[in-house]
């Protein structure tokens, strides 16, 4: 009896998370229950309300934490649900829910700890903007914590429960994403990239790692580094 857990977090996208849930498929092979949860970062909108509808779990945050607590309350709750596996997913509609079984095929056939959807495997249709922002931060990311990935930014992730377990995450904010990698260095994990497609809008465009907050998420991650 394996579980699968997608963890989805958000805050404020009212506008995509219903599209985001249909997308999910509900019967995934290798897996014999699904659970998807949302954590609700501290969301002023619908997006909630929204979810609870669709009789899938938030949990919430009373106020708007970040992306990186978000996340780490996804892992707590993956590690008492005992999940053999966890995705998770962004709510911003750039990811394609069929791709969730990709991810779990690649932890099962290749038997590694975590697996990373790459867009720049197949970078075709993802904005040059966003292509540089990420190789910049797959650069500094090696610089960092001497583990290469070709998309470090990415948030469509798959864990199995080995992972789950012992990743420990501390950043409250985007600059989880690199901090993720550096768990993969730290514990000495297994992990394989897979292409995926994302699909990009203008809202999506607005969400994500952005060029301005470069500075910041660098300093944060000299500070896990050094300090």
């Amino acid at each position: 009896m394996k579980k699968l857990l997608v963890v989805i977090p958000a805050f404020n996208e009212a506008q995509t998370i219903s599209q985001v849930i249909d997308s999910i498929p509900r019967k995934i092979s290798g897996v014999s229950s699904i659970k998807i949860v949302l954590i609700d970062d501290g969301s002023t909108d619908q997006t909630p309300h929204i979810v609870l509808q669709k009789n899938v779990m938030v949990i919430r945050h009373l106020i708007n934490r970040g992306l990186g607590a978000a996340l780490a309350t996804g892992i707590l709750y993956a590690r008492t649900l005992r999940a053999d596996y966890m995705i998770t997913m962004d709510a911003d509609g750039q990811h394609q829910g069929s791709d969730v079984q990709k991810l779990v095929n690649a932890l099962i056939k290749n038997k590694v700890n975590v697996v990373i959807g790459s867009r720049l495997l197949k970078p075709a249709g993802m904005p040059f903007t966003r292509q540089a922002v990420n190789f910049m931060s797959n650069i500094i990311t090696l610089l960092l914590f001497n583990r290469w990935t070709s998309d470090s930014q990415s948030g469509l992730r798959g864990f199995n429960r080995y992972a789950i377990d012992r990743i420990k995450i501390t950043s409250q904010r985007m600059e989880v994403s690199s901090e993720i990698i550096r768990e993969l260095a730290r514990l000495k994990l297994t992990y394989l990239e897979i292409p995926i497609k994302s699909i990009y809008t203008r809202y999506s465009l607005r969400k994500g790692q952005q060029i301005s907050n470069a500075p910041h998420v660098v300093w944060k991650l000299l500070l896990q580094k050094f300090v």
